[in-house]
């Protein structure tokens, strides 16, 4: 069903794209084809400038040239006044591509006829759209071609031939009218025989300009709405025509790193993830600029581009100021890697702000945008403003899987740890830098508030800014509490020498118990030694008690064998000595 809806749309009212970026989004694929549409709007809102470009980029991008007629300016004085914009309207010209026309109505000339009719314009028109081919046509503007006519029923006549003409005709065209006191027009009747209705408004509030735009009506298409801002600078007309975008933007599981080794380990060892929205917030002097440059420094450092917008200092401050800490960010600036886009939020209004952030991002196409600080911001409108600013952006960053970092200024410790934006509920990651004051010491503190998605530390770290760059170590928590500075160097101090102590009386207690180790050994080996000593003596004892036993027994059996020969003792040892005697004889 949907879809026949949209064939049966496309197919009845065709679109003619303006080229102007962000208008075809609004008018979802431009102005409608072969018909009319009114911009109106007061001096100064840009009416002239935007048919011009419609022209303009119908003739180079489109292939589709055009007139223009102009009822107040000469085509020398047109194609001077948009020099400024890079459109060379006479090299149009020349290449037949674009015609520029003026036609001079003069009131007195209608009061002296007595009568009023556009045949002549109709003529005049009709042969320059021939001469070219020409698929666009601009009248700029309506009230000084019907400024001597004051019959209100012959004025709404003749705008119903000249819009009925231009339709016959085929072309898509744009009238230009001025803001009426209580109606969009002068003459209230264009607004009403037009297809397509815009209405451009400049307004000042609290001495800043802001340009808007709005649909007011499209016959036939939907359209947006709301208000939206437009930006007219160098390249034409920009217009932002996204409210909140729909939360059904891509996400990404990789990291990237913050720049700042302890705290990428207190983000689970891997950084943000990629396309995630980060706020670092804190009070005056805290290093959130430290921060975001660490960031940029990284980025550029993986050959990806960061964006930097700055809104308190120039890029040449930011850029002294960082290399006192060893973050050189002028070698990225010179790669290309790194732009600056600085100025005072004062300079326009939210919205512009806001067209000029985002034509800047569509330029350069950065990996990481740096909005440093968001909270001056509030100098140009209320909290509501920046936050339903801030919305847009962030929301627009996502879509393009943009990594942002934000960084925001506290108005003392507040206790509810609230930014003044009231962004913190839309941002991923939530690093607070707080000011703690001890000892007569001024000292700086860090933790993760918030990180969707990760695991992330709970702990408290210290915040140090060196000469080589931003540090997180340990803060001390103990009985007195979290010691920062030279507390806690102080007590690191006194750690380390009860640690000392401590080991130098284990030293003690080593060196006792070898010495009683040593002791018991050697009175073991004197009590093995005399062991040893009483078993070798009965073991010699034991030997003489059985050498004893044996000898005994040798007597008695000699004395038996004696006995049993009859032969006495003395006649044996008579045998024996005689034997003796007759051997020394020899």
């Amino acid at each position: 069903m949907n879809k026949f809806k949209t064939k049966n749309v496309m197919s009845v009212l065709p679109k003619t794209p303006t080229g102007i970026q962000g208008l075809d989004e609004l008018t979802e694929g431009g102005l409608p084809k072969g018909r009319p549409t009114l911009i109106c709007g007061g001096p100064g809102c840009g009416k002239t400038l935007m048919s011009l470009e419609f022209l303009v980029r119908g003739a180079t991008e489109f292939d589709e040239p055009g007139v223009f007629m102009a009822f107040e300016e000469t085509p020398e004085e047109l194609s001077q006044n948009v020099k400024s914009l890079g459109f060379d309207l006479d090299e149009l010209v020349k290449q037949k591509k674009l015609y520029l026309t003026h036609v001079k109505v003069e009131r007195a000339e209608i009061e002296e006829t007595g009568e009023y009719d556009l045949e002549g314009l109709f003529i005049r028109l009709g042969h320059a759209i021939d001469s070219i081919g020409a698929k666009r046509v601009v009248l700029d503007t309506v009230e000084a071609l019907f400024a001597g006519l004051d019959n209100t029923a012959v004025l709404r006549a003749e705008l119903r031939r000249l819009f009925h003409w231009l339709k016959e005709k085929g072309v898509t065209a744009i009238i230009t009218g001025e803001r009426g006191e209580g109606q969009l027009t002068r003459q209230g009747l264009e607004e009403y025989v037009s297809d397509c209705v815009i209405l451009l408004d400049h307004r000042v509030i609290d001495q800043i300009t802001t340009r808007r735009l709005r649909v007011v009506k499209y016959r036939g298409s939907t359209h947006g709405t709301n208000e939206y801002p437009y930006l007219i600078d160098r390249d034409g007309i920009s217009v932002l025509p996204i409210t909140s975008l729909k939360l059904d933007h891509d996400v990404s599981s990789e990291r990237i790193s913050s720049g700042i080794d302890r705290l990428d380990a207190m983000l689970g060892g891997k950084g943000y993830y990629k396309g995630s929205t980060v706020l670092a917030s804190g009070t005056a002097g805290t290093g959130k600029t430290s921060i975001a440059s660490h960031f940029a420094n990284a980025t550029c450092g993986r050959g990806e581009r960061a964006l930097y917008f700055a809104f308190e200092e120039s890029p040449k401050q930011i850029i002294r100021n960082m290399k006192s800490i060893d973050v050189n960010l002028e070698q990225w600036e010179k790669k290309g890697l790194l732009q600056f886009h600085a100025a005072r939020p004062t300079l326009q209004g939210l919205e512009m702000h806001l067209v000029q952030m985002h034509k800047a991002v569509n330029e350069f196409k950065p990996d990481v945008v740096i909005i440093d600080p968001i909270t001056n911001l509030i100098a140009t409108g209320t909290t509501m403003d920046v936050k339903a600013m801030l919305l847009r952006m962030i929301d627009f960053l996502k879509m393009k899987q943009i990594t942002a970092l934000f960084t925001a200024l506290m108005h003392g410790n507040s206790a509810d740890e609230s930014t003044n934006e009231a962004i913190s509920s839309l941002v991923d990651t939530w690093l607070l830098v707080r000011d703690i004051e001890f000892n007569g010491e001024r000292n700086r503190a860090i933790h993760i508030l918030k990180s969707r998605g990760m695991a992330h530390s709970n702990q408290v770290r210290e915040f140090l800014v060196t000469t080589e760059g931003v540090n997180l170590i340990d803060v001390y928590t103990g009985t007195e509490g979290m010691l920062t500075g030279s507390a806690r160097i102080a007590q690191e101090l006194k750690n380390k020498n009860l640690a000392f102590e401590k080991q130098q009386q284990f030293a003690i207690k080593k060196r006792e118990l070898e010495r009683k180790r040593r002791a018991v050994e050697i009175k073991i080996d004197t009590l093995q030694a005399e062991i040893e000593n009483e078993e070798q003596e009965m073991i010699y004892a034991m030997a003489q008690e059985k050498t004893a036993g044996e000898n005994s027994t040798y007597d008695k059996k000699l004395m038996a064998m004696g006995r049993k020969a009859d032969v006495s003792m003395d006649d044996v040892m008579q045998g024996e000595n005689s034997e003796k005697r007759k051997s020394n004889k020899k």
